[in-house]
């Protein structure tokens, strides 16, 4: 069986790899892959404390989170295709909302 650490440490790499994938890139979609890497690296710090302690209040929260998150995709994937739409580029320094 693997240790309640191993879980931990696993989710720390991971919300990690994506915090530093958020800072690092210039690019809209890899930014919004990093921030739902992040995400699901807190899914699997919750589950992992929700077996560790036998409750199933853990799995019932990181199931909300996927619902929520679910929602989240198609409308930020709409918005980033909205954007793209408008001006041809994915590079988050380009991209000016405003018309001034």
């Amino acid at each position: 069986m693997v240790s309640l650490n191993a879980y931990l440490m696993l989710g720390a790499v991971l919300f990690t790899i994506g915090a530093v994938g958020v800072l690092a890139h210039r690019n809209a979609l890899i930014i919004y892959m990093c921030i739902e890497l992040m995400l699901n690296a807190v899914n699997l710090t919750i589950v992992a404390y929700s077996r560790f302690l036998n409750s199933l209040d853990g799995h019932v929260y990181v199931f909300m989170i996927m619902t929520v998150a679910a929602a989240e995709a198609a409308v930020g994937l709409a918005i980033l295709i909205a954007l793209f739409r408008n001006k041809p580029t994915v590079d988050v320094d380009e991209i000016h909302l405003s018309k001034g």
